[in-house]
């Protein structure tokens, strides 16, 4: 799926040639597991350090915010830190999150002016958020808040595992050309 706005690849977030990825958080912006680690330990000290400063600046991000930092050793030059819901059963304000996460991001990217963003399937990891869900609510989340952000021409979605590449293909497939 080349040449529309939304698309979604089967890969490593961590290669993407973009002007930002978004990085699935936690609060605290200390690193983890999954997509976080490898985006931390990708990109190098560069990326922890920003984090750091934003942390002793404002204490973290909340969940359903997202910051920018430096891609450090990437080959996007941004990061933005999204941070996502832990899934609690679907009755803690969990989709309403998860879809501020992904319009904070794109707000985010419009406010520097970036043009390509790329996403990771947030909150589907070791946050159990049903992945199905979490396409749905990630892709009318971007829908929703791409008119208000002109400056970007593509977003991605980078699966990581065949189950969501199957689901982000089959879903933005009904969408026709983005």
């Amino acid at each position: 799926m080349t040449g529309e706005r939304m698309q979604a690849i089967h890969g490593d977030i961590t290669r993407m040639e973009v002007d930002a990825i978004v990085n699935a958080a936690n609060s605290g912006l200390m690193g983890g597991g999954g997509v976080d680690g490898a985006i931390h330990g990708a990109g190098g000290p560069a990326i922890a350090q920003a984090c750091r400063e934003i942390r002793e600046r404002q204490g973290g991000c909340p969940t359903g915010e997202a910051v920018i930092t430096t891609g450090g050793m990437l080959p996007a030059p941004y990061v933005i830190h999204a941070v996502g819901p832990v899934w609690r059963g679907g009755n803690d304000d969990e989709d309403a999150l998860l879809a501020s996460a992904y319009r904070s991001s794109i707000a985010l990217a419009a406010q520097h002016g970036l043009r390509t963003l790329a996403f990771p399937n947030i909150s589907t990891g070791v946050y159990g958020f049903p992945r199905e869900r979490a396409a749905d609510i990630a892709i009318a989340a971007v829908l929703e808040q791409l008119p208000s952000a002109p400056s970007i021409v593509q977003v991605t979605f980078v699966c990581f595992d065949e189950e969501n590449y199957r689901l982000y293909q089959q879903r933005l497939g009904a969408f026709g050309e983005l």
